[in-house]
């Protein structure tokens, strides 16, 4: 049901996210949705992958700190108000979102949100009951 991103820790300077998509483009590993944040020192770059395993290998071969975390995948209409569908859901079973971020591609005509939850399975819990498809990692890699 989770669908597993990678999280690589950068530093906040020119040129290390350059680095980061350089090493993905020369291993052949295709960036499916991205999400980055940043503080004073650092950044965290969010991603999922096309092959999440060889990513991985990849970032920590070259010294960069990288991890896989559990996030949601879902679906939904690309039209206003899906999101808040999502958030509302959330809202009412008492579910916090710590960040989220959107697909590059979509499943036929609907959009995809990627997000992270403080408990990922009260999270599905409540996706689920207000009729939002979750997708599995399965589908996610071969969109």
């Amino acid at each position: 049901m989770y669908t597993k991103q990678v999280a690589v820790f950068l530093e906040n300077k020119k040129g290390r996210l350059a680095e980061v998509t350089q090493l993905l483009r020369d291993e052949g590993i295709n960036i499916r949705a991205l999400e980055l944040a940043d503080t004073v020192d650092f950044g965290v770059l969010r991603m999922i992958v096309n092959d999440r395993a060889k990513c991985l290998r990849v970032l920590k071969a070259h010294g960069l700190a990288a991890q896989e975390t559990d996030v949601l995948a879902v679906e939904i209409a690309d039209q206003p108000g899906s999101l808040h569908r999502i958030v509302e859901a959330m809202d009412r079973h008492d579910v916090n979102i710590e960040y989220l971020y959107t697909f590059f591609g979509k499943k036929g005509d609907n959009a995809i949100v990627v997000f992270k939850s403080d408990d990922l399975a009260r999270a599905a819990e409540a996706l689920t009951a207000n009729g939002i498809s979750i997708l599995g990692e399965d589908v996610i890699q071969n969109l």
